[in-house]
Order: C-alpha cells, then sequence, then structure tokens
C-alpha cells in the first residue's frame, strides 16, 4: 500500500503543479470557455482569487514532492479538490478532473487519518 500511496502522492502532486505553472506561465492550450464557465472563471480572475489559488496549488504540490508535511497538505488542498469537483459537475456539466482529483484526495486523507485523530477529537 505505501507505494500505491507514493503513486497516488506524485501523480497528484505534478498534475497540481503543471497546472498551476500553466496559469502564469501559459505553456499548454486551453479550451474557449464559453457560457457560464466564461462568467465564472472571468469574475474569480478579476478578483484575484484564482491567483491565490493557483499560489495555494504550487506550495501544496512542492509539499506533497519534497515530503514536507505531507498530513497537511493533503487537508490544504481539499477545498481546492473540492471546488474542482464541484466546477466540473454543476457548471461545465461534465465531471472530468475533479472526479479524479476529488478522488485520489478523498483516498489520501482517508489512508492518513490516524495523523487527523487529534483535530477531531472531542
Amino acid at each position: 500500500m505505501k507505494t500505491l500511496d507514493t503513486i497516488i502522492t506524485y501523480l497528484f502532486a505534478i498534475i497540481y503543479l503543471v497546472f498551476a505553472l500553466n496559469y502564469f506561465l501559459g505553456f499548454l492550450p486551453m479550451p474557449e470557455l464559453e457560457g457560464d464557465a466564461l462568467q465564472f472563471m472571468t469574475l474569480l480572475g478579476s478578483t484575484g482569487y484564482m491567483t491565490a489559488v493557483k499560489f495555494l496549488e504550487l506550495a501544496v504540490a512542492f509539499m506533497l514532492l519534497l515530503n514536507i508535511h505531507r498530513p497537511l497538505a493533503w487537508l490544504l488542498i481539499l477545498p481546492v479538490s473540492t471546488n474542482i469537483l464541484m466546477y466540473d459537475v454543476f457548471i461545465v456539466g461534465l465531471p472530468t478532473l475533479g472526479v479524479l482529483m476529488m478522488g485520489l484526495n478523498v483516498f489520501m486523507v482517508y489512508r492518513l487519518r490516524k495523523n487527523y485523530a487529534c483535530i477531531l477529537a472531542k
């Protein structure tokens, strides 16, 4: 199971690293947005929200890749994974990458649940 955890961690981190760097450097072609997706992303882009999210994605990707407080990294990125899933489902109407990212994130939080016992204790 340790090997599976390692594969998931590096896959997850590389996906977030690539998409965060792409936000700043623009090296991947992005599909044209239209309708609700265009409005949503235009609003987020105009507020600086996406820049903050992308910096968080970069920080978490490096935390995972460099094995720096990995249990914390998995919790920090969970709301971002949730937001990607909800964007895919409710705005785009086609759950794709959000399902993968949320699934991997929830799986790893579950696998590391013993690390969160102190924050879940009564």
